[in-house]
């Protein structure tokens, strides 16, 4: 009989959320394990904006349990938690880059030098506002600094605006990141400290034992003393076999990707709509589709998303599209991240995230040694599964 497998952390999930803690555990000195179920995922590390932003400049149309905005710092106005932790962790991103830039010689194209929140009306803008001074209020002026800018203003710092864009809302300490790189140089970076990483190794079933978990997939077994939850929408499947929940909705998302073009933005500005990144190449999304469970790409919805772009950046019109792609986020009903330790497999830790790009540094720097300290703090309280379980009044 073959000797069982063991090892004293495994990470399930191998996006920048896995890995950034895989990392993170790592720079502690120990050299976790991770299991992802490869290429063909459904990985939300693909399928996102990979913007660095400390705030949406809109509330979005999602059903939620509370009003918070999806991405980023400023994900939540409820609780004020969870805006501070975003916050913080979008304020360390030069230092997150660096260290990936000393440990593997890649630049990951990191840029915040400002972002504009896009709007077609003077009232959507001050709508925003109005949002984002509350925001303010509630975290006692922890939050970041913002501008409304009417279209003369926002034409002078963005020459290509169209005139149908009536107002923006401008975030100078906001951009974006290429999450690519940021995924090769974690590969890299892991693999640089004695970590294996495998791919095509889909986890079925996580059964708590004696001294902690057997993992099991249609590539074998192995048995780990602490599991990490790291998988994105499969969180929802594994939570429960190790006492944890991780409820989430579909929300919809597509990406276009134009040919290479010359600088629209100046000062590598960044937008909520288009984006340009240091190829040339220009990013078109802010897309959101709650009815379908299909992940294909939609012609019609990506239709409506570049007639939006367009309209805010008429030059965009004579560009080729030469990719499209669609994914669902990982998205926990009121938007705020899903951070919590078993208490009935205390080894088993579950994090699932929506803007997992931005939150990086607090889960490098923060959670990963409260991790391998063995125990989430009191801080982590707010982000429990346990705030969705709100009794039903008759």
């Amino acid at each position: 009989m073959a000797q069982l497998e063991r090892c004293e952390y495994v990470v399930v999930g191998g996006g920048v959320v896995g890995e950034t803690i895989a990392w993170g555990l790592a720079r502690g000195g120990v050299k976790p394990l991770i299991l992802d179920a490869g290429d063909c995922a459904d990985r939300a590390s693909r399928q996102n904006m990979a913007q660095i932003v400390h705030t949406l400049t809109r509330k979005p149309a999602y059903p939620r349990a509370g009003p918070n905005a999806p991405w980023a710092v400023g994900q939540g106005f409820d609780p004020v938690e969870f805006h501070l932790w975003a916050y913080n962790a979008a304020k360390r991103w030069p230092q997150y880059a660096e260290l990936l830039k000393d440990e593997t010689k890649i630049d990951v194209n990191l840029i915040q030098n400002g972002f504009f929140g896009i709007h077609f009306s003077q009232a959507e803008g001050e709508a925003a506002c109005k949002f984002l001074e509350k925001i303010s209020i509630a975290t006692a002026g922890q939050s970041t600094k913002f501008e409304l800018l009417d279209h003369k203003e926002t034409h002078k710092r963005l020459p290509n605006i169209g005139p149908k864009v009536a107002t923006s809302v401008f975030f100078p300490k906001d951009g974006q990141v290429n999450v690519l790189r940021v995924l090769q140089a974690l590969n890299v970076a892991l693999a640089g400290r004695g970590c294996e990483y495998r791919a095509n190794h889909l986890v079925n079933n996580i059964e708590p034992v004696a001294g902690g978990f057997k993992i099991t997939g249609e590539w074998g077994e192995v048995q780990t003393e602490k599991v990490i939850l790291a998988a994105g929408r499969g969180n929802e499947r594994l939570a429960p076999m190790v006492g944890l929940s991780s409820p989430l909705f579909r929300s919809k998302g597509q990406i276009l990707l134009t040919e290479k073009c010359a600088p629209i933005f100046p000062n590598g500005y960044a937008t909520d709509i288009v984006q340009q990144d240091t190829d040339g190449n220009i990013r078109i999304g802010n897309s959101n589709v709650l009815t379908t469970d299909s992940n294909l790409t939609d012609p019609v919805g990506a239709a409506a998303i570049v007639q939006r772009a367009v309209q805010a950046f008429p030059s965009l019109a004579g560009l080729s599209i030469i990719r499209i792609w669609s994914g669902f986020r990982v998205l926990p009903p009121d938007m705020a991240p899903i951070y919590e330790q078993s208490t009935s497999a205390p080894g088993a830790f579950v994090v699932t995230v929506n803007g997992g790009v931005c939150l990086a540094p607090g889960h490098l720097f923060n959670l990963a040694p409260a991790i391998l300290a063995g125990q989430l703090g009191a801080e982590y309280d707010p982000f429990k599964a346990r705030r969705f379980c709100v009794p039903q009044t008759s």
